[in-house]
């Protein structure tokens, strides 16, 4: 089921109606949450929610047996600590014997669940692709395999729900939050708005709100509605304007464009996705909102980026700080020294390109992205060292930075406070423009060099349009055409506005009477329908 639908509006006024009627009864309104939340995913595909269901007991298990076996090791090691240091008498050497019992119970379990969520994932998405990988390998050597193909159907979403079904019971074992029962946990893990393209919404952010009693006078019903408005403008109109007039010719057939109308349409791909993903969220958060839930941020002006790592900490922000809890710290992070750290960007970033989708485009990617974040990192560190000697930047201030930088175990993608400041300072716009300005071209072509292999469903295409892109750069350009120019200029300047002048607009829409609001967004939706085309196309992010 679309967002931008009839069929969506009328779904979600019913969920909504009887939603906010259950309110003051918390198992009934559980209940109908997730007979919701099924619905809405079945109407894709009905046998695919037997996955979800499936997903929800195993990992609600899991999360059950490893916090018991928490319980067991804080009450052992509580009692131990009041009575006293046991040494090698009976009692201390049973206390030892529960502390490992429970130890290997939490870690088998937690096994258990990522071996399922993991298994998940191989099977749907990427075993065809390894199978097929290896059978093209063999037959480079001459060799004429006939591996068994699976050829299931790839189920709308299964990269996001599976992710948060391995942050809970991750978080479970850590002891960052409290397993909790069934009902609870498939209501966070089908929850309809973000169920099939994020934002990938953490126990620890959803949990917590599913404890409260919900008041629906407490809804930001003003910010609820310029989020989906604006989501559905740039879904509905700036999306699929920019996929119509030039993005998808020039992917499918590079070779009838020139080298500028080419490089204008990965420009526009690259408004297109942003528009696209970030319009999903918008209407994901606003939606959840008018349900009573506040999701985190997913999307901070990332084109307004003046690096790669700063990129990262705007684009995709939920799965930018998974990748870094649940990947990178866990492989080491920055731990080790620079070359280790390197590695482990590295990894992170490539495995955060096949997450993406099972196709070799996607862990090129990945990889340039890794093998950028590394180079601009070593380049930093060398601009560090050599402000550092010319007095710019105090020796006791760049040692506390980096101090601060290995205590947090920051990645590239989100570095100290202390370092974010000093880059604030390098790369004011209105201080030193010239070199900002730069280092903002440099940023947003290198980005958008990458989305050529995200787009291109081979590398075969990749490489003939970046071929075409650089090999006929001064041919015609009968394809370029004004408006399709000044929604892409229009688009990157947006990413520039204040972003309290943006709440400010805000605020001063909530001041509005209510019945002004509602006209306003009716006449808002009459708009959208009017410049969008026949027919909505699926979210770009429905295929992860």
């Amino acid at each position: 089921m679309l967002f931008p639908t009839f069929t969506f509006a009328v779904f979600f006024a019913v969920v909504m109606t009887v939603g906010w009627a259950l309110h003051s009864k918390p198992v009934a309104w559980k209940l109908f949450m997730i007979a919701a939340s099924y619905t809405f995913y079945a109407w894709w595909n009905p046998r695919f929610v037997l996955l979800i269901a499936a997903s929800t007991i195993v990992n609600t298990v899991c999360g059950r047996v490893i916090q018991r076996a928490n319980n067991q090791v804080d009450a052992v090691r509580s009692t131990g600590a009041s009575a006293g240091t046991a040494g090698l008498s009976q009692q201390g050497i049973a206390q030892n014997s529960v502390l490992q019992q429970n130890q290997r119970i939490r870690r088998a379990a937690l096994v258990v669940a990522i071996a399922f969520n993991l298994a998940i994932l191989g099977i749907f998405k990427y075993y065809d692709f390894f199978i097929s990988s290896v059978e093209d390998g063999l037959e480079q050597l001459g060799l004429a395999p006939n591996l068994p193909l699976l050829r299931v159907v790839l189920p709308v979403g299964i990269s996001f729900f599976t992710f948060q079904a391995l942050s809970y019971v991750i978080d479970v074992y850590r002891g960052k939050v409290a397993a909790t029962n069934l009902l609870q946990f498939a209501v966070y893990l089908a929850f309809f708005p973000q169920l099939v393209a994020g934002p990938i919404v953490r126990a620890s952010e959803f949990l917590p709100q599913l404890e409260r009693r919900l008041n629906p006078r407490e809804i930001d019903f003003t910010r609820a509605a310029v989020l989906i408005a604006s989501g559905l403008f740039k879904k509905v109109v700036i999306a699929s304007y920019m996929a119509d007039a030039l993005v998808d010719d020039v992917f499918a057939f590079p070779e009838r464009f020139s080298g500028a109308e080419i490089l204008l349409g990965v420009y526009g791909y690259a408004i297109q996705i942003y528009a696209d993903f970030s319009g999903y969220t918008d209407i994901a958060i606003g939606v959840a909102l008018l349900l009573g839930f506040r999701f985190p941020e997913n999307f901070n002006q990332p084109y307004r980026a003046t690096s790669i790592a700063d990129f990262w900490r705007r684009w995709h922000m939920t799965l930018s700080r998974w990748l870094r809890d649940y990947l990178y710290i866990p492989l080491g992070g920055n731990r080790g020294g620079k070359a280790k750290r390197d590695r482990n960007l590295f990894l992170t970033m490539l495995l955060g390109g096949l997450w993406h989708g099972a196709a070799w485009p996607f862990v090129i990617w990945g990889a340039y992205q890794g093998g950028g974040l590394m180079v601009e990192r070593r380049l930093g560190e060398w601009a560090d060292r050599k402000r550092n000697r010319g007095a710019r930047i105090g020796r006791g201030q760049l040692q506390e930075a980096k101090e601060l930088t290995e205590q947090r175990q920051i990645t590239g993608m989100e570095e100290s406070k202390a370092q974010e400041q000093l880059e604030e300072q390098a790369d004011d716009w209105w201080q030193k423009p010239t070199k900002t300005l730069l280092r903002w071209l440099a940023t947003f072509h290198f980005i958008c060099l990458g989305w050529v292999f995200f787009r291109s469903e081979t590398l075969s295409d990749a490489g003939a349009l970046l071929s075409q892109l650089f090999g006929s750069f001064l041919s015609p350009t009968p394809n370029i055409n004004s408006v399709f120019v000044g929604v892409v200029v229009c688009a990157l300047f947006a990413q520039m506005l204040s972003r309290q002048a943006l709440a400010n607009v805000q605020t001063q829409l909530s001041r509005l009477p209510a019945w002004v609001l509602a006209a306003g967004f009716g006449i808002w939706i009459l708009v959208v329908d009017q410049f969008g085309p026949e027919g909505v196309a699926p979210f770009i992010y429905f295929q992860f």
